[in-house]
């Protein structure tokens, strides 16, 4: 799967108009939304696996009506009432590739996941940024989850076994997302999550690497610096690397803000060699 800022034109256009829907469907209620998430998901799954029906599910030479009518009768009593509804709207609009519809409806069910832990937001990304260092950190679980060779139940029951005693329902659902889904790998995934979890609370996040633990006060600090400066609440996920020796470095989408001691001397380096 792309990541749906690289959806473009019609596609970006018909993942807005979905997302409205969603947004205005959703209640307060987190087990509707947690409910919605995994028909979507489903739903997304579903029509990446039936190449003829996602063709027709797209096809903008077909009357849109019939399209919606087709994806109702095959998703009719499988899917809550939100989910089909936004399926069905979703085949009556104009995609600029056919594998776009299912790459938006699997965006959507991460949002919905989101909105089902509405009270636990700042929890929620911080368990998604430790389960993605730890996957990027253990080469073993690593391949495990990502061996094909092995079953999507047996995947699923290891992301159980290492997440699922203390993170959130909504952060074990995603891991799992993360695992049977379509991104490239699971780390692109959690990564691709995170920025959709901080989206959908209209935050932005930073990555903080230092040397060093940062105490409260500090990244008190730190966050209404950021903040004032984007103009959008910011979302720290800090991360320690002796290796910056002091200083920090924080990436914020594609800016990158390097104080480090180890940047300074690498830069002092480079000045002596040339």
């Amino acid at each position: 799967m792309v990541a749906s800022s690289a959806l473009r034109g019609a596609s970006a256009e018909s993942l807005a108009t979905l997302d409205e829907q969603l947004t205005s469907s959703l209640g307060g209620d987190g087990a509707d939304a947690a409910r919605v998430g995994d028909d979507l998901f489903g739903a997304a799954m579903l029509l990446q696996r039936e190449s003829a029906l996602r063709r027709t599910a797209t096809d903008a030479s077909l009357d849109a009506d019939a399209r919606a009518g087709l994806v109702r009768q095959v998703f009719s009593g499988q899917l809550s009432e939100v989910a089909l509804d936004l399926v069905s709207k979703a085949a009556t609009l104009r995609w600029t590739a056919s594998r776009d519809m299912p790459d938006a409806l699997e965006h959507l069910s991460v949002v919905a996941t989101v909105r089902s832990a509405p009270d636990a937001a700042d929890r929620l990304a911080d368990e998604l940024f430790a389960a993605a260092g730890i996957v990027r950190d253990d080469a073993g679980l690593r391949d495990a989850l990502s061996d094909t060779a092995r079953s999507e139940e047996d995947r699923t029951r290891l992301v159980d076994d290492v997440f699922g005693a203390q993170a959130l329902p909504a952060t074990t659902v995603l891991v799992k997302r993360a695992v049977t889904g379509t991104y490239r790998t699971v780390g692109v995934a959690l990564e691709e999550y995170q920025k959709i979890a901080a989206d959908v609370h209209s935050e932005r996040v930073a990555v903080v690497t230092v040397a060093a633990p940062l105490g409260d006060g500090e990244q008190d600090r730190l966050r209404r610096a950021l903040t004032s400066q984007y103009g959008r609440d910011v979302h720290l996920n800090v991360q320690v690397d002796p290796s910056v020796i002091g200083g920090m470095r924080v990436e914020i989408g594609d800016d990158v803000i390097d104080g480090t001691v180890s940047a300074r001397l690498d830069e002092a380096r480079r000045r002596l060699a040339g």
